[in-house]
């Protein structure tokens, strides 16, 4: 995909969002991957309802400014997760169930959501917890930066949800997933759950290692 088609891509992805609630004013950042050096971003302080494609923030792979606005404070923390070369996009919301979640003072950051659906596992799986940082701070991007490749899903303490994916279109499918998983977390916390078997929990995961398999061969 074309650099302007990732900008238009991006500006009509971030306003569905927006306009279906997952974030207000001009909380949370975005960006693609254009190419081996260069990256997309949201401007600082931008809504993500309101995006204009030629305004985005283009940077290279240290940061710095190419053209467009100056990019979010947190495009340092999304540089870090491209580090792993299968990261082509990183969405980070203040959507209200996971930044919920990320609130838990007491939470078991070994399990922060215990499976109940197959697709959290096959999508999701494993989430890792984030320490506070503030945002923008150095210490965010490098405690990210350690889990690359490792991860796909993210929660900052007391901050929100990270979610990385393939293309622009995979990360923000992954992010409604994983909001909408805390949600049901909620909805669900007076009821008895049938949480889901390690038997079952691994035959989702061997499958999805199959079809991603299967998916890299062909052409």
């Amino acid at each position: 995909m074309s650099e302007s088609e990732l900008r238009i891509q991006m500006v009509q992805f971030c306003k569905s969002l927006y306009e279906r609630g997952y974030m207000a004013g001009g909380a949370g950042n975005v960006s693609v991957r254009v190419d081996g050096s260069t990256i997309l971003a949201t401007p600082t302080g931008s809504c993500l309802g309101r995006l204009v494609a030629d305004e985005l923030s283009l940077v290279d792979n240290s940061g710095m400014l190419i053209s467009g606005k100056k990019p979010s404070k947190e495009v340092k923390f999304h540089l870090a997760l491209y580090k792993d070369p299968s990261v082509h996009a990183v969405v980070h919301l203040h959507s209200t169930w996971t930044t919920r979640l990320s609130c838990i003072a007491d939470i078991d950051t070994n399990e922060i959501i215990k499976p109940f659906t197959p697709y959290f596992v096959m999508k999701i799986d494993m989430i890792e917890m984030i320490p506070y940082y503030p945002p923008g701070d150095d210490r965010l991007a490098e405690a990210l930066g350690k889990w690359a490749g490792k991860r796909n899903a993210f929660l900052l303490q007391n901050h929100g949800p990270v979610i990385t994916g393939s293309s622009l279109e995979v990360a923000m499918d992954l992010m409604e997933e994983f909001e909408e998983t805390a949600k049901l977390v909620y909805l669900l916390k007076d009821e008895k759950v049938r949480y889901l078997s390690e038997n079952e929990i691994d035959y989702l995961r061997n499958k999805e290692k199959q079809n991603n398999k299967r998916s890299q061969q062909w052409p």
